[in-house]
């Protein structure tokens, strides 16, 4: 029998949903979120031969990056995105960037279905490199909901593992 995939659930199989998540930047949850980017990191490997076994490469870890996060939003009255946007570059006299501000930790949240905390982490030192502020408007899509969205440059992420995962009834 396999390895039960919840400790504190043992009954639960399925995995956690992708439509329950939440971000929170500065304090706050974001509003209408509804989509983000996945969290991805890459380390690259150097490639290299000692010089009395050149028949065999051997590799070891470089550095690691990590890939830029997008957020979507519901075009809402919720002006985070526009307000962070603004801080890296603000096109109001002097166009200069805040240097104190614009840098960002914020949380992602996934939550189970009854809207518990399940899993989180914490991105760091993130800022926004891509700002849509509107949508293409189009008068014949009745059904349409108009998303804005921002993408952010970080320095990494980690689990917060103070939360744990909650007990469903």
């Amino acid at each position: 029998m396999a390895a039960p995939l919840f400790s504190a659930n043992a009954h639960r199989y399925d995995p956690y949903r992708t439509f329950m998540f939440q971000v929170v930047i500065d304090g706050a949850i974001v509003a209408g979120l509804s989509k983000m980017g996945a969290l991805k990191k890459t380390t690259e490997s150097v490639k290299w031969r000692t010089a009395g076994d050149p028949a065999h490469e051997r590799v070891l870890p470089g550095g690691t990056s990590y890939e830029p996060v997008s957020l979507e939003q519901g075009l809402t009255h919720d002006p985070v995105f526009e307000n962070w946007a603004n801080l890296v570059n603000n096109i109001q006299g002097s166009a200069a960037m805040s240097l104190k501000d614009f840098r960002k930790d914020i949380v992602l949240n996934v939550l189970n279905l009854q809207g518990s905390l399940a899993i989180s982490y914490k991105l760091y030192r993130a800022w926004v490199s891509d700002f849509q502020a509107l949508p293409d408007f189009d008068a014949g899509s009745m059904n349409a909901v108009g998303i804005q969205s921002i993408t952010l440059q970080h320095e990494g992420w980690e689990r917060d593992t103070a939360v744990t995962e909650p007990t469903e009834s």
